[in-house]
């Protein structure tokens, strides 16, 4: 592999962080079993619903980036509901769920959040300022022989520092402060990962807001080709970029399969 410039490295770390890859720049959190000993007595706070035996059905990990504080995760019954309380203090981290599941099996996916006040500095457009309260993240395998030039390098070279590569979709439902909902945010660092936004603005801080989304069609949108399969799902509440303060509660997550096949 050809010599590298010196802003890679540092660049490949803020892509990865972003994009929920599964690599040594993501670690499970040492001091999490406080948080995760609730998240099994409460039934699954922030569990998947989908037609795969719960045998298989791996469990939620905090996942910390090196470097950076991480978002507090703890269980909440929050007006009467099952909660995940996120506390993002100029912090970074995120709770994620590993899947498997096969574009033919891509269904509904349900979530719900609550939000006391958004970061008024933040603009998911802007690098410096790609902060966000609340965000529910997919994360997909496809063909990576379509990805481009740039991308291909920053995969070759997150391999080469971590062992794994950049995955190659990754979708994000958030709440931005301006854009409208229905409009599609690409990420400054690539076009691997787009954010669409599914709540805009002050009108509804402050109170349970509840979502169904199409995947499939949610996918097709943001990156105009059909998914592959999900690999993932994740909670990331986020405040590192304006060093300021965010506070949110996320719902239970719900996944539907399409395929009554799947888990067979």
């Amino acid at each position: 592999m050809p010599c590298l410039p010196a802003f890679l490295p540092r660049l490949v770390a803020a892509v990865l962080c972003a994009s929920l890859t599964g690599c040594a720049l993501l670690r499970p959190s040492a001091d999490d079993t406080a948080a995760a000993a609730p998240d099994a007595a409460a039934g699954a706070w922030a569990g998947v619903e989908a037609p795969a035996d719960a045998a298989r059905a791996p469990a939620w990990e905090h996942m910390t980036f090196p470097g950076k504080a991480p978002t507090q995760f703890s269980y909440e019954r929050k007006d009467g509901r099952d909660a995940v309380a996120a506390v993002a203090k100029s912090s970074a981290s995120m709770k994620r769920l590993r899947l498997d599941v096969p574009p033919e099996a891509l269904g509904a996916l349900r979530f719900s959040w609550k939000v006391p006040a958004l970061i008024q500095q933040a603009d998911m457009g802007r690098r410096d300022r790609e902060d966000s309260a609340v965000r529910i993240v997919l994360v997909f395998d496809g063909d990576r022989s379509r990805l481009s030039p740039g991308d291909n390098l920053l995969s070759e070279v997150a391999r080469t520092l971590t062992g794994e590569e950049m995955p190659y979709a990754t979708l994000m439902y958030v709440w931005c402060n301006r854009r409208a909902p229905g409009e599609v945010i690409v990420n400054p660092r690539t076009s691997r990962i787009r954010k669409l936004v599914v709540e805009s603005g002050s009108t509804n801080l402050g109170r349970w807001m509840d979502y169904e989304r199409d995947i499939r069609a949610d996918y097709i949108r943001a990156f105009g080709e059909p998914p592959g399969p999900l690999r993932g799902v994740a909670l990331m509440t986020d405040s590192d970029n304006t060093r300021s303060l965010a506070r949110a509660w996320y719902g239970p997550v719900r996944l539907s399969s399409s395929a009554a096949s799947y888990g067979q």
